[in-house]
């Protein structure tokens, strides 16, 4: 099962959550990363609530192959290329297809051996899924 550390979350949520420091320590512990993300204006900003950390192409090309990204404006979700990134857009969506074909999950909601699910605080046991996406990733069995 793959682990994935929810905006570079190790050990539960913490105040630099989305910066680009946080998100590296999680990829060199060995976990991928969910990562929201906005392009605005041609530049790249990580944050959750709002554009908090801009970023280069590089840095978005450094971490590609291990990073979720959560498109958070219409821009971001238009310019990541399908091909070389795994990205998704949602809301309050029970499911939703991520480009590589992996459905994102709600907690609490059916899961099948393609589902990513959501469960920050690793109050559920699940089996026969793909991933977990959580904020404590080196938790989870």
């Amino acid at each position: 099962m793959i682990k994935i550390a929810h905006r570079g979350n190790v050990d539960g949520p913490g105040p630099l959550e989305n910066s680009p420091g946080f998100i590296y320590n999680a990829i060199q512990k060995g976990f991928n990363v969910e990562v929201d993300i906005r392009l605005i204006n041609s530049t790249w900003y990580l944050g959750h609530d709002f554009s908090q950390y801009p970023v280069g192409d590089r840095f978005i090309d450094d971490i590609k192959d291990v990073s979720w990204f959560h498109c958070k404006n219409i821009n971001a979700l238009n310019a990541l290329d399908r091909n070389k990134h795994m990205f998704f857009w949602h809301e309050e969506d029970d499911f939703t297809l991520t480009s590589n074909g992996y459905i994102w999950t709600y907690p609490g909601k059916n899961v099948t051996e393609k589902s990513i699910i959501v469960d920050l605080n690793l109050e559920n046991k699940y089996q026969n899924i793909f991933g977990i996406c959580t904020d404590y990733p080196g938790l989870v069995e």
